[in-house]
């Protein structure tokens, strides 16, 4: 057993003999306990209903706290086939409803501003750069990027995010937390970033202030917000776990009402044999 307990190379091996040890220890040990002045039949289903009782108070805090066993958390999940985009492009996204009007003369600065600017008038809303929000989108928009291979990371910045969508519903109460809002428009966010100067690096030298490359046109990413799924593990548990508690209440239940109505049953008279009896 010490040889056992001492497996330390494998942190995953470990636990599952942590967690098995746990389990028989007190799980057992209270079936032990019920199963010397209940019986083995009987032991077994109290002890199993008092586990799956457990197993629903506990899910049912974890469902409504989000803690315990979770699920993936929300994130900006790119929009299929439609992710980078630059100026040309940007009215076959459909991000916009109204096709924003590009001079072919312009320069990428304002054709920038111009792109911007029908956001605006779109419905978007421009979020400000110290929201916690426009940092996760900023960053979820460097990912794909880099991983889209369109720029690669120090070669752009992010200056501007756009957000629409994302209302819940139905909404009974105004401007306070609804808890009955189970339904969700789909929230989008264009990210724009534009390109950096590149900078020569010299020894013994703090690098350079960043410098936006006006000569080079701005590029989008259109993403989507992906929910996730973060308490579904714990309202699969219980929901499971108050099923199998309730089955196995109504199989006590059952039990009772057997064992009272053999008890109110007339005694079988002085001498009647096993197999009469039967």
């Amino acid at each position: 057993m010490s040889a056992l307990l001492a497996i330390g190379w494998q942190p995953e091996l470990r636990g599952i003999l942590i967690t098995i040890i746990a389990v028989m220890v007190f799980c057992g040990s209270v079936y032990l306990l019920l199963s010397t002045n209940l019986g083995a039949r009987l032991g077994f289903l109290v002890a199993f209903a008092a586990l799956a009782g457990w197993m629903f108070i506990l899910g049912a805090v974890w469902w409504s706290y989000g803690k315990g066993l979770l699920g993936p958390d929300a994130s900006w999940a790119p929009v299929s086939g439609r992710t980078v985009l630059i100026s040309e492009t940007i009215n076959e996204a459909g991000a916009l409803s109204d096709p924003v009007v590009i001079d072919p003369s312009a320069s990428p600065t304002d054709t920038a501003k111009a792109v911007d600017d029908q956001f605006v008038k779109d419905g978007w809303k421009k979020l400000d750069p110290s929201l916690p929000s426009y940092q996760q989108a900023g960053a979820a928009a460097s990912t794909l990027l880099e991983e889209a291979k369109a720029l690669a990371n120090g070669e752009f910045e992010v200056i501007n995010v756009f957000d629409k969508g994302g209302q819940r519903s139905p909404q009974l109460f105004d401007g306070k937390v609804d808890f009955l809002a189970f339904f969700h428009k789909p929230h989008y966010a264009v990210v724009e970033v534009a390109p950096l100067v590149k900078q020569r690096d010299e020894p013994g030298r703090a690098p350079a202030k960043p410098e936006i490359d006006t000569s080079r046109g701005h590029q989008y990413v259109y993403m989507i917000r992906d929910l996730g799924a973060k308490r579904k593990p714990a309202g699969f548990i219980t929901v499971g776990s108050l099923l199998i508690f309730l089955m196995l209440c109504y199989l006590l239940h059952t039990r009772d009402r057997r064992v009272l109505a053999n008890r109110s049953a007339p005694a079988l008279p002085a001498g009647t044999s096993a197999v009469q009896a039967t």
